[in-house]
């Protein structure tokens, strides 16, 4: 496809394939508040798919923590993201398991804005 988007890509933003554990928090069918362990299998600016063990009802709100270790320089970022909150879009059954496709309440990023700041890495030689 030569980088081209097809007629039928709706996405704002490029998915990018990564295993990341997340913790989903949210309310299952019944109202019931639960915490559960999920791996997410593509991130974007825009959403992301998890693959989760309930299925949770259509248009479900969610919070989504990204579990990292404590340190300092984390604290020193502002855009650095742990806590993020999405909306179910979809919800399809796998083996075992089911992809929860989210949209992000806010984008990660505006889209055709390139405001990401470039700093030149110093050589040792």
């Amino acid at each position: 496809m030569n980088g081209a988007k097809s007629r039928n890509e709706r996405r704002k933003w490029a998915r990018l394939p990564l295993a990341i554990p997340v913790f989903v928090r949210s309310r299952d069918g019944k109202g019931k508040e639960f915490l559960e362990f999920a791996t997410a299998l593509n991130v974007s600016a825009g959403g992301m798919l998890v693959a989760i063990r309930r299925v949770l009802p259509a248009i479900a709100q969610i919070r989504l923590e990204i579990p990292s270790a404590p340190v300092a320089a984390l604290a020193l970022q502002p855009r650095a993201a742990r806590t993020l909150r999405a909306r179910a879009l979809r919800t399809t059954p796998a083996e075992g398991y089911y992809l929860l496709g989210l949209k992000f309440a806010r984008p990660l990023l505006v889209p055709g804005n390139s405001n990401t700041r470039r700093r030149k890495i110093a050589s040792t030689v």
